[in-house]
């Protein structure tokens, strides 16, 4: 059981965007509506980086460190890692760099723009493969 046991960050980000969404904006008119409607999803969107990325950012720092066979800060991570494919130590067709790109935009994507119609449609297609792409 967690020591904390109020509501944490996400959970009070929540509570600020419904706010925001649902009791504020519908009494604003104007700019001061779309104002509160910004401000709403941009709470979202930082519930949903504490939320989601952290797990990105250890997954992301995995996969780097097994594309290039060392460890190190993710920032450095991210030099070297594009230091190796300028330099063609690692092909850009190398299918382990093509998961890790791929991996990496689906979680920035998650955080971001979860709506994003792509988005949703390659992470359905990821969790049932059989289903059959739109031509």
């Amino acid at each position: 059981m967690p020591v904390l046991d109020h509501p944490r960050g996400p959970a009070l980000l929540d509570a600020v965007a419904t706010l925001l969404r649902e009791v504020l904006q519908p009494q604003l008119q104007g700019n001061a509506a779309f104002q509160a409607r910004v401000a709403a999803n941009a709470v979202d969107l930082a519930a949903r980086e504490m939320r989601l990325g952290p797990a990105a950012d250890a997954a992301a720092a995995d996969r780097l460190q097994a594309l290039l066979q060392h460890r190190g800060p993710p920032d450095a991570l991210a030099t070297d890692l594009a230091l190796a494919i300028r330099s063609g130590a690692i092909d850009d067709q190398d299918p382990a760099l093509r998961a890790h790109l791929w991996a990496s935009t689906l979680d920035k994507l998650a955080i971001d723009q979860p709506s994003y119609a792509p988005y949703r449609r390659a992470v359905q297609l990821r969790a049932d493969p059989a289903q059959p792409t739109p031509e």
